[in-house]
């Protein structure tokens, strides 16, 4: 049994089968491969009258197994039950996941579309392209030697151990500096609803005036220090990017960039917020991209696979999502505009006044809130009409928002399913 063209006779279950030693060489490791060993005869059960190998096994699926060996592609019939079908991979030591895609959907009756899995490849090409370093250029200058070492450093933490060290170090900054985001709102809501709400501004003391604002500039100072590592590691992180493009258009790396503006900004405009508190409040809710800074404990972790299913299956039904919140909108503004008018209307004058709102504008905060089942309670109907406005409104809420989940429902088990095939695909491929 040697050389390429060298012919080999299966029977498998009283069913002839003749191919090439080398079409079955296509996959080492397997029962079929092994057949083209020269000792093969003395293991098997083989005929040397006429010279083949008897297998007492499933001719039907054989004949998709051979050529698998083929093409490279394995099939399997429509019919075929699943215990079968895997009975006999383990006999011929093949790997279930290297069953086609189609097949696998119609082995587990799965209702999934062939595209969806090359719509879930695309989003995982897409995650994991993380601005891949070219690394083959014609120049040598000390910035392309070096850009590689130092893009790996600030931007894959498990790269090596100083990178594991550096993103240590990032996390504490990142913690202390939302730490310190809540010690500042803490001190500006006990000063302004002290000497606002209750005294009035003009009648703040000086010793008041003066604790706050010296605790203020310590926090302040805290949170620059902070700023000028999160500025350091930005701008080297930028400088060594090798696409700046595609930096900008990842939202963490536009979190970073926007970071860094509320403290050096206060800075300069330290004398006029003593004049104007107002605008430390307005620095102060810029601050909140502090805590978006957090999600980039992310990269630490693998993202687990159901969190990527659940972005993915947004991802896929976002035109529903914008139908169903046109949807809302449309009726936010009937049932608002119907509150209003129902309200109106019906209201006796003599307790006219005694109506929860006092433009149409409440009117659709109320039905927005009625229409998501929310209901706060600080708007009700107190004419017929409205009531019966209202209970219109709770149920086509209802309606509205039950009706898509379905539709979510379907679409997270697709991309779930699709998902746990790939999984066990990639784990077969490194064993």
């Amino acid at each position: 049994m040697e050389g390429a063209k060298e012919k080999i006779i299966l029977n498998i279950g009283g069913v002839r089968y003749e191919t090439y030693s080398s079409t079955l060489r296509t996959f080492p490791g397997t029962k079929l491969c092994s057949l083209t060993d020269p000792h093969a005869p003395s293991i098997y059960d083989y005929d040397p009258t006429t010279k083949e190998f008897f297998f007492d096994r499933s001719p039907e699926i054989f004949s998709y197994v051979l050529n698998y060996y083929r093409t490279k592609h394995f099939h399997c019939p429509i019919d075929t039950c699943r215990s079968v079908l895997e009975e006999e991979l383990a006999f011929w030591e093949i790997n279930e996941t290297q069953l086609a895609s189609c097949c696998w959907l119609k082995l587990n009756n799965k209702e999934v579309q062939p595209e969806e899995f090359n719509i879930w490849d695309e989003n995982e090409r897409t995650d994991d392209q993380c601005l891949i370093v070219q690394t083959e250029r014609q120049d040598f200058s000390w910035r392309t030697r070096w850009q590689p070492k130092i893009w790996s450093l600030f931007e894959k933490p498990f790269s090596s151990f100083t990178a594991k060290c550096l993103a240590f170090v990032s996390l504490l900054f990142i913690v202390g500096i939302v730490i310190i985001f809540c010690e500042e709102t803490k001190a500006q809501f006990e000063f302004f609803t002290a000497n606002f709400t209750f005294v009035g501004y003009s009648e703040v003391s000086h010793d008041n005036h003066e604790l706050y604002y010296h605790q203020a500039a310590y926090l302040l100072h805290l949170e620059l220090f902070c700023v000028l590592w999160f500025t350091f590691e930005f701008s080297v992180r930028f400088c060594f990017c090798p696409d700046k493009k595609l930096f900008f258009q990842n939202p963490l790396n536009v979190v970073d960039f926007l970071s860094l503006f509320p403290v050096y900004i206060e800075l300069f405009v330290a004398g006029q917020i003593q004049r104007t508190p107002s605008l430390g409040l307005w620095l102060g809710f810029v601050r909140i991209v502090y805590l978006l800074k957090l999600l980039k404990i992310s990269k630490l972790i693998e993202t687990p696979l159901i969190l990527r299913v659940l972005c993915y299956t947004l991802k896929s039904i976002l035109r529903e999502i914008c139908i169903l919140l046109m949807i809302l909108a449309f009726e936010t503004l009937f049932f608002g505009s119907l509150f209003f008018y129902g309200e109106l209307l019906g209201s006796h004058p003599s307790y006219t006044g005694e109506l929860h709102f006092t433009d149409i504008l409440v009117c659709f905060w109320w039905a927005l809130i009625t229409l998501t089942t929310v209901g706060y309670g600080d708007i009700i109907p107190l004419t017929t009409v409205g009531q019966v406005t209202a209970a219109l409104a709770a149920v086509f809420g209802m309606l509205t928002i039950i009706i898509p989940i379905p539709i979510f429902l379907v679409k997270f088990k697709s991309y779930y399913d699709i998902a746990i095939f790939k999984q066990k695909l990639k784990r077969s491929k490194k064993h």
